[in-house]
């Protein structure tokens, strides 16, 4: 399952929290987001039809919990960027990284780590 850009922001909060109320949502994302409350609302609507989001409603309270495992969410985005941008070569986009000096020395030195492990 894809996640838009918005859904991450959402999703990110939930998993941070473990649950969260739409107020307590809506004070986080403000910051970085400035959406409104309903902005949050649309969203979360969307993407409980999704499966991505779940709540327990405890009076008139709901309680929003992330639905999707987060390892999966990151594999599933790394696969579908790698595959759209680099036709999925993975040494094409390490050699990007490198040749632009995003990487710093102990980011390579923990590649190098990773791939020699079994």
């Amino acid at each position: 399952m894809r996640l838009t850009d918005s859904e991450w922001k959402i999703v990110n909060c939930l998993w941070a929290n473990k649950s969260m109320t739409l107020m307590e949502l809506t004070r986080t994302l403000d910051t970085t987001t400035g959406w409104s409350k309903q902005t949050i609302i649309t969203l979360l609507n969307r993407m409980v039809e999704k499966g991505i989001v779940t709540f327990v409603q405890e009076g008139r309270t709901k309680w929003f919990s992330a639905a999707i495992d987060r390892t999966e969410a990151e594999l599933e985005e790394t696969t579908s960027f790698l595959d759209k941008v680099y036709g999925g070569n993975v040494g094409l986009l390490i050699s990007n990284l490198k040749c632009s000096d995003k990487l710093t020395k102990e980011q390579l030195e923990e590649l190098k780590r990773i791939i020699e492990e079994d």
